[in-house]
């Protein structure tokens, strides 16, 4: 067996784009809303009328929701989790007995065999009593070791580890290393075959779960051979392994519970049997298990903004100024209509979602990508607005609050542990443009090697024939629709009627298709570096996805008797709010300073302005930017704690 290697691997821009295209799923085998949406199609038909969960699904998530409720009421204890910054071992061994690890897990492996549906209900209800331990049981389900074996993992491997996972064993997900975030393609942590085993050697950070973890989905690169592709491959480890050191317990501005560390391999011998699917196929299975493991993060913001909206409602109806209560004063009550009007629409992004990814009639990779951008910018600015509503008393500590009589709310903290959620799990950045790849993929797959430099003119000239017969077919079709006929979608006015919105979703998705043909026919092979345009793009499309959840929703809710009227007052206020931001952005789209900020940046970057920033004092420590991530023995005593 060979000695890992020391050098870093060293990859172009456009390798690093190969690698990550090559892990995308490539084809569209169901029908996407959402897809449909960015080209310019108001599919309203796959999402209305509403899906909903089968009579026993309900019966069995209503059960296990209860139990969970009481179990969050009487045995977390918020407060003193932040105080100490972990969760409590009894908190942790009572949501083993409950059954918690295993809300996704199959029954026949000892899970609880939840829906998605219900296993985000649950994650929104115990996020909400502290978000830290949501994220330890997100992390563990999500993106831990049972849902890439549910999908990618042999019979054996499910039989060996989806039991433990179920009742006993956390599990976390390796693949972030000190020098690699969202560029997959220089990851340095190595698995050399030898024998039956493979041999892990690197340093991974951020490991969430990591500190307390029983078991490892670890993303490695295996040098290619004989006997194998090689490549960016996923394997099970088992935490306690010889040569596993946590180096680290990570510490952060929010989320003081989190069990997140540094991870260092040394040596590890991996039987080759815990190898999760074939050599090279790691990326494709972090992407394909993230389709789904994104909609976690959403979850709990929608948890967030009910806390926010339920704060917000009690405090500003005491709360007087100037003789009325401070809601009443228009420029506090529109911050409340945000919240309210926000959280039912991100509440029916995520039920929508969560419920066709359960029926697995539609492909859902862009929803639960858009549910999750959308709900972590959104989750962020509702915990501002709260923390805006509540004044100083916002910015003050639940602690201090306390210690001086009056009522013990964490705005701050809200603040502070939704924060992460635009970086976790593809930060917004990413997400705009993995978003923006799979929006643009029907006009890549037609026209992308008119606009590649590496194809031959014959293959130009290929792509060139079949472009004309797709835009021939498609460009007619932006031009009129439904959204113009004062008519259309009728079925949506009681009383306050939604059918405006529903018809400004489908004009302004026929816009939206025909500005990104505008600016793939303007800028062709440099599409990809304009990712402010991208962005605004995306956030256009996360506009009107919304919009339309919000509107099948109350209409759901109104079919059902639930609060019918209501939903569609709050629907009408989203709609109108969301509408004012999707005039912005098609404005942004092409007035906006992108080209003077690339300039300013550039200077930035050649030390320009450097006279700018006299006058300050840095406090920052000593030490190097990136920590050095070399393979070999670890110099630092094992912070691991089991739990058992």
């Amino acid at each position: 067996m060979s000695a890992p290697t020391t050098k870093k691997p060293t990859v172009t821009e456009r390798e690093a784009r190969q690698v990550a295209e090559a892990a995308r799923e490539q084809d569209w085998r169901k029908p996407s809303f959402a897809k449909e949406l960015f080209l310019g199609r108001f599919r309203l038909d796959l999402i209305h009328p509403h899906p909903l969960p089968a009579d026993e699904d309900v019966r069995r998530g209503e059960e296990f929701l209860a139990r969970l409720r009481e179990f969050c009421e009487t045995k977390i204890d918020s407060a003193l989790i932040e105080r100490e910054a972990r969760i409590p071992d009894e908190v942790i061994a009572g949501l083993k007995e409950l059954g918690a690890l295993g809300m996704k897990i199959d029954p026949r492996y000892g899970g609880l065999g939840l829906t998605q549906v219900y296993y985000n209900r649950a994650l929104a209800l115990v996020g909400s009593a502290n978000p830290a331990v949501g994220a330890l049981l997100s992390a563990h389900q999500s993106i831990g070791v049972p849902q890439p074996l549910k999908i990618f993992g042999t019979q054996e491997q499910k039989d060996a580890f989806l039991p433990r996972c179920a009742r006993t064993d956390i599990s976390a997900f390796l693949l972030t290393e000190p020098d690699v975030g969202s560029d997959p393609a220089r990851l340095a942590t190595t698995a050399v075959r030898d024998g039956d085993d493979y041999v892990l050697d690197g340093v991974k950070l951020w490991t969430t779960n990591g500190v307390v973890a029983d078991l490892l989905v670890v993303m490695a690169r295996v040098p290619k051979s004989d006997d194998g592709k090689g490549g960016i491959t996923a394997f099970v480890v088992e935490a306690d392994s010889e040569g596993v050191t946590v180096e680290n317990r990570n510490a952060f501005m929010g989320l003081r519970g989190l069990e997140n560390g540094v991870t260092r391999f040394h040596r590890v011998r991996v039987p080759a049997a815990n190898r999760i699917g074939p050599e090279g196929a790691g990326l494709k299975i972090a992407l394909t298990t993230l389709n789904t493991g994104r909609l976690s993060l959403p979850a709990m913001c929608v948890g967030a903004g009910k806390w926010c909206l339920k704060i917000a409602r009690e405090w500003a109806g005491v709360r007087e100024q100037w003789g009325k209560p401070v809601a009443l004063h228009e420029a506090v009550g529109s911050k409340i209509s945000f919240i309210a009007a926000t959280t039912f629409a991100l509440e029916a992004v995520v039920d929508l979602s969560s419920q066709m990814a359960d029926e697995n009639r539609n492909d859902i990779r862009i929803e639960a990508a858009l549910a999750k951008l959308y709900g972590s910018e959104m989750g962020c600015l509702m915990a501002d607005e709260l923390v805006q509503i509540r004044g100083g008393r916002g910015f003050e500590t639940a602690e201090s609050l306390a210690a001086r009589g009056e009522r013990a709310v964490p705005a701050e903290q809200l603040l502070r542990d939704l924060r992460i959620n635009r970086i976790f799990e593809g930060s917004t950045e990413i997400m705009h443009l993995l978003i923006a790849r799979e929006a643009v993929d029907a006009h890549l797959s037609v026209a992308g090697d008119l606009i590649d430099p590496d194809k031959s003119l014959q293959d130009k000239a290929r792509a060139g024939a079949g472009a004309g017969v797709f835009y021939a077919k498609w460009l007619p079709r932006l031009v009129a629709g439904p959204g113009q006929l004062p008519t259309s979608y009728g079925d949506f006015k009681h009383g306050i009627d939604l059918s405006p919105h529903l018809r400004y979703v489908e004009r302004h998705a026929r816009k939206l298709a025909r500005s990104t043909f505008y600016a793939m026919s303007r800028w062709q092979g440099r599409m990809e570096t304009k990712q402010g345009f991208l962005g605004r793009i995306v956030d256009i499309g996360a506009e009107l996805f919304a919009m339309s959840a919000a509107c099948v929703r109350a209409e759901l809710l109104r079919r059902e008797g639930d609060h019918g009227r209501e939903a569609y007052q709050l629907a009408d206020a989203f709609c109108r709010q969301a509408r004012v931001r999707v005039d912005e952005l098609f404005t942004r789209l092409w007035s906006n300073t992108d080209d003077l900020d690339r300039k300013v940046v550039k200077g930035v970057l050649g030390g320009s302005y450097e006279w700018l920033e006299q006058g300050i004092v840095d406090p920052s420590g000593e030490g190097p930017w990136i920590a050095d991530a070399t393979p070999g023995p670890s110099q630092r005593e094992n912070v691991r704690r089991p739990l058992k």
